[in-house]
């Protein structure tokens, strides 16, 4: 019975997202295991309105500030020495990892 590594990963920035997503990619892929993925989840996306403080008797103005956040799904067939080259993966500062262990049945 072998293991299937699931990989989410998230962060603000998609671009240093998809950096790691494709460094973690080759690295299974240079050592021939199976991979599935990225597979891109729904980006959430935070709004939060403000009112601007006017001058005089203006009409009121909104600012609305915003913050995506991007999600991607992997899933890695469990082998030590590819989870190992994961694991040395550099990863920036603003994106998360969660590594999660399954049983294939």
């Amino acid at each position: 019975m072998s293991a299937i590594v699931r990989i989410r990963l998230w962060s603000t920035d998609a671009n240093n997202l998809n950096y790691v997503v494709s460094q973690i990619v080759d690295i299974a892929k240079r050592a021939g295991v199976r991979v599935r993925g990225p597979i891109p989840l729904p980006t959430k996306r935070l709004v939060v309105p403000t009112l601007r403080p006017t001058h005089g008797e203006g009409s009121k103005v909104w600012d609305k500030w915003e913050m995506r956040i991007h999600k991607r799904l992997i899933d890695v067939e469990a082998d030590e020495r590819v989870m190992k080259q994961i694991m040395r993966v550099r990863v920036p500062e603003n994106v998360y990892i969660e590594i999660e262990l399954k049983r294939r049945r």
